[in-house]
């Protein structure tokens, strides 16, 4: 089973913005003028790649190699940090079953609310920004922390208060009471610069052996990550533009650096895809020019705005465009749905008004088609969400081409705060809802493995509870969490804990629609939350709350 890893002692590695560029850069040779020159990439690839196999490039020495990356590491390692935070949860223990018969024997008054608190701790990585003592790390690093420690390369540490974050990214920024002349800035370089095969540094904190590197290379480009928060029980929300690599990446290295030959930050280290929690070859960096943009939000406000147009969509490819009677060659991303309330409404967008067979299932087609975006091409539906995050802010005009029935047009629109960004709000929703309702609990969708190891048939459809948030309004509910491990394709999960199977009316079927759900409600609202507890149903009035 593939899984996006993203715990807190998930991919932490260190990774340094400058907004003060104090850290000297890495001063390695220029290897790039030996591999390629203007006349070959004038060549066609045949051509090019027999004359290469004829005239080798000689490639440098081992000896310098290595002497480059020990450059390296010492240049970036003083901007690197290991965090190290701690939490409140709460977990349910076993309770007594029901007796068949009353022998008269005392009962635990506290039987039905029978939770134990305790501390978790956990670990990732951070670096340093500015002289300010700014350290930059992942939000689900220090996502519910009660303390948090910030642990310099020189092993000094000290407190730190997180004063802004942004889940919609997986950006938080941690303060630190340091003397500026012990703070060294990372040196950030232009990701949207980076190419497939371009050798990478990534430095942080995996199974908190602190100051550790690996390297690689850049192994993929446009990736989008989808991603959930922990607590929550908020939607998954997407980074695009995420930047692949195959540099080892583990538990423990969120929030850390991938940094180029010269020692300069191309972004934060943030996921793996991985059966097993561990490297597989595939890390997910959040690269440096959303870094660059957010982060001075997060800064000055405490949050960041996501941009929005309100609208769904898809790539059109040439499947679509012969269905809309345009050229098979046409690229573009295609309006699906037009919100309504939104700068795409406003701006007159039209989506997808029939349908059409395409390959043997019925497809929405006929909306309007993107084309370019401030001049810049428009590809496919990835290229939209990459400009919006790369360029774009609350408040900004954007012109927008498109092809309307195979007329080319343009449209000017403002771009509003996505619903659940806007100021003040605490939690990430879907871009149609927006609510600071808190559940406060960690869960995982039902399986047949599960179910298996509860003894429930057949598997129910629900949200199994892990872990709850101390003083949240499941915890005050007397919702129960789980207690028993279980190992699931190589993946440690609690079992035993609650089901919920409905909230209000509506029917659970994982994790995503409780957070749908959740999101429809407001802070102070109640809802009966349908649970199965032990194999029996049961219903659970719960009063949401502001999350802390």
């Amino acid at each position: 089973m593939k899984k996006i890893v993203i715990s807190v002692i998930s991919l932490v590695m260190i990774v340094g913005l400058a907004a003060c560029n104090t850290a000297a850069e890495v001063n390695l040779p220029d290897y790039s003028a030996e591999v390629t020159s203007p006349a070959a990439e004038s060549q066609n690839p045949t051509t090019a790649a027999t004359e290469a196999a004829q005239n080798p490039v000689e490639a440098p020495s081992l000896e310098g190699l290595q002497a480059s990356y020990e450059a390296i590491y010492d240049a970036v390692l003083p901007s690197v940090v290991s965090i190290e935070v701690s939490s409140t949860v709460v977990q349910s223990t076993p309770s007594l079953p029901d007796l068949p018969f009353d022998f008269g024997l005392p009962q635990d008054q506290n039987q039905d609310n029978n939770q134990q608190e305790y501390q978790e701790s956990g670990a990732g990585s951070g670096f340093v920004w500015d002289t300010e003592g700014h350290i930059i790390t992942n939000n689900h690093v220090i996502e519910g922390a009660d303390s948090i420690r910030v642990i310099f390369a020189n092993g000094t540490s000290a407190a730190g208060e997180v004063i802004g974050s942004d889940s919609a990214s997986d950006l938080a920024v941690v303060k630190v009471d340091v003397p500026a002349s012990e703070l060294t800035p990372i040196q950030v370089t232009d990701s949207t610069k980076a190419k497939v095969g371009q050798l990478v540094v990534a430095i942080g904190n995996p199974y908190r052996l602190s100051s550790s590197m690996t390297t690689g290379i850049i192994s993929g480009l446009g990736r989008s990550l989808s991603l959930d928060t922990s607590t929550s029980a908020t939607v998954t929300y997407t980074i695009p533009d995420v930047i692949q690599t195959d540099a080892a990446i583990n538990p423990g290295n969120s929030g850390g650096v991938l940094v180029d030959i010269n020692g300069r930050l191309l972004g934060v280290t943030t996921a793996i895809e991985s059966p097993v929690r561990a490297n597989s070859g595939i890390g997910y960096v959040v690269p440096s020019i959303i870094v660059q943009k957010i982060v001075p939000f997060l800064i000055q406000d405490g949050f960041y705005q996501q941009p929005y147009i309100g609208i769904s969509g898809t790539d059109l490819t040439p499947e679509l465009a012969a269905a809309m009677d345009l050229d098979g060659t046409q690229r573009g991303a295609l309006v699906i749905d037009v919100s309504s309330g939104t700068p795409a409404e406003a701006a007159s967008l039209q989506g997808s008004d029939r349908t059409a067979s395409i390959n043997g299932q019925d497809t929405r087609v006929g909306g309007d088609v993107i084309t370019a975006v401030d001049g810049n091409a428009i590809n496919d539906f990835e290229d939209l969400t990459a400009y919006l995050a790369r360029y774009t802010n609350v408040g900004q005009t954007i012109e927008i081409s498109y092809l309307r029935d195979g007329q080319e047009k343009t449209t000017s629109l403002t771009l509003a705060a996505r619903p659940g960004t806007e100021a003040g709000s605490t939690t990430t929703q879907t871009e149609e809802t927006a609510s600071s309702a808190w559940l406060g609990i960690t869960g995982v969708d039902m399986s047949d493995e599960i179910a298996s190891a509860m003894e429930l048939n057949p598997t129910p459809e629900g949200v199994l509870v892990e872990q709850i948030s101390a003083g949240s309004p499941a915890d005050e509910a007397g919702l129960r969490g789980s207690y028993k491990p279980l190992e699931v394709n190589g993946e440690e999960i609690l079992v035993g804990g609650d089901i919920i199977t409905a909230a209000g009316n509506t029917p659970v079927s994982g994790i995503n629609a409780l957070a749908s759900t959740i999101a429809t409600y407001q802070s102070g609202d109640e809802i009966t939350l349908t649970i199965l507890r032990s194999g029996k149903e049961m219903k659970v009035s719960v009063t949401l709350a502001e999350k802390p």
